[in-house]
C-alpha cells in the first residue's frame, strides 16, 4: 500500500467522490482535486509487469497491507474487499445477507491501477428508473420496487495484457468465375443462367501485429453477459496508478480467475483474433484451409480495478443484476417477465389479426 494523502484540513483520510471528480474527506467535505502533483507525490506510476517473470515468481508483488477485511457471500461466491475497517451486511452482488469473513492462504496480486468512478450514483439512479420504465414486460411489482435504494458501487479486478505477435499463414485462395448454362423450368421452356465457380490458388503470407490491454475479467460477481455489454473500459488512457483514497468508502471485489488462468484465456483470445486478421490478408473472394503458425513475444499484464454501479436483487426464486459502467454510464440489466402481460399481448394480436383478416374478406 502506497502511504496515505490525508485531509490537509483535519487529517482524515481522504475518499475518491465520483460526482465531484476529486478527493473529498467524509468527515469535514473538504475537496482535494487529484493532479499529476498528487501522483508524483505518492510516488508511484503504473508500469506494465512481465508476464512471464510472474508466472514464474508467483510470490511477487502480492498483500494489500494490513488495513483491510474480506467476506466471501455463500450465494454467489464472490469475496469483496474492505478497506479501513468497513464491511457490509448484505453482498453486493448478489444481495444476499449470507456472506462470511474470508482467509486466504496466500495474498492477491496487489492492483497497480485504477479507474476511478466518473458517473454518479444520482446520474446511474436516473438512467436505471428509464430503462426500468422501458421494460413493458416485466411485472409491475417489479416497475414499482425501489430497487435504485439498492445501488452500490463496486471496483472489479481486471488484468490487461499486452504482447508483440509475429505470425505466418497458408491457405487456399478462391477467386470466384461465372458461366452460362441451361436448363428447363416448371413449364418445360428451356432457361438460362449464371453458375458461379471456384477456382482455387495457393496462398501466403505474414503478420506483425501488437495487442495493447486485452482485458480478462477477473469477476465472479457479475454476471459475464452483462459485463461485455457494459464494455469497454478505457484503461489504455484513463488509468490512475492506485491508492488507497481512490477504494476508500467503496467496496472492491477480490479476483478469482488468478493471474495464470487469465493468461490462458488471454492467448486464446488473441488466437482467435490473430486468426481473423491473417483470413483478411488471403487474396481473393474465399478461402479453405487456412493454417496459422503464431509467436508471442513480449507478453506483460497490469492488475486494475475497474468501476461498476450494480442493483442485484431476488424476484421469486431468481438472482437479478443491474449494471451500469461506473466510467461511461453504459447499462445492461436482467428482469423476470410477466408472463400474464405476455399472454395479454398474444390475444390482443391474436384479436387484431382477425379483425383485419375479416375487413379483408368483406371488403
Amino acid at each position: 500500500m502506497v502511504r496515505k494523502h490525508p485531509c490537509p484540513e483535519c487529517g482524515a483520510n481522504l475518499e475518491w467522490n465520483a460526482k465531484a471528480q476529486s478527493l473529498q474527506c467524509p468527515y469535514c467535505g473538504t475537496l482535494v482535486p487529484w493532479s499529476e502533483e498528487a501522483r508524483e507525490e505518492l510516488g508511484q506510476e503504473i508500469v506494465e509487469q512481465d508476464l512471464y517473470a510472474a508466472l514464474q515468481n508467483p510470490a511477487s508483488g502480492r498483500g494489500w497491507g494490513g488495513q483491510r477485511q474480506e467476506v466471501q457471500c455463500q450465494n454467489c461466491q464472490a469475496i469483496s474487499v474492505f478497506v479501513d475497517g468497513r464491511v457490509a451486511q448484505r453482498c453486493d452482488f448478489c444481495g444476499s445477507p449470507a456472506i462470511v469473513a474470508h482467509e486466504e492462504r496466500s495474498d492477491a496480486i496487489t492492483p497497480q491501477s485504477i479507474l476511478p468512478f466518473k458517473v454518479s450514483d444520482g446520474q446511474i439512479r436516473d438512467r436505471i428508473r428509464q430503462w426500468y420504465g422501458s421494460r413493458w414486460f416485466a411485472p409491475n411489482k417489479l416497475k414499482h420496487a425501489a430497487l435504485t435504494d439498492t445501488l452500490h458501487g463496486v471496483y472489479l479486478p481486471y488484468w490487461t495484457f499486452d504482447a508483440h505477435v509475429s505470425a505466418a499463414w497458408q491457405a487456399d485462395a478462391g477467386f470466384y468465375y461465372y458461366t452460362t448454362e441451361t436448363y428447363r423450368d416448371a413449364n418445360g421452356s428451356t432457361q438460362t443462367r449464371q453458375a458461379r465457380h471456384v477456382r482455387w490458388e495457393p496462398a501466403s503470407g505474414s503478420l506483425r501485429h501488437f495487442f495493447d490491454d486485452e482485458l480478462v475479467p477477473g469477476t465472479v460477481g457479475v454476471h459475464p453477459q452483462l459485463l461485455r455489454q457494459v464494455e469497454p473500459f478505457p484503461t489504455t488512457t484513463d488509468l490512475k496508478p492506485y491508492t488507497p483514497e481512490f477504494v476508500r468508502g467503496w467496496t472492491v471485489e477480490r479476483y478469482q480467475v488468478d493471474l495464470g488462468k487469465a493468461a490462458k484465456l488471454n492467448e486464446q483470445d488473441m488466437d482467435s483474433q490473430v486468426q481473423a486478421l491473417c483470413a483478411r490478408q488471403v487474396p481473393g473472394d474465399t478461402y479453405r484451409n487456412l493454417r496459422v503458425q503464431r509467436e508471442y513475444a513480449g507478453r506483460t499484464f497490469k492488475h486494475v480495478l475497474v468501476p461498476v454501479w450494480i442493483v442485484g436483487y431476488t424476484y421469486g426464486s431468481k438472482n437479478y443484476q443491474i449494471i451500469a459502467n461506473g466510467y461511461t454510464g453504459q447499462i445492461a440489466g436482467e428482469r423476470p417477465y410477466s408472463w400474464v402481460k405476455i399472454g395479454l399481448a398474444i390475444v390482443c394480436a391474436l384479436i387484431a389479426a382477425a379483425i383485419v383478416l375479416g375487413i379483408m374478406q368483406n371488403a
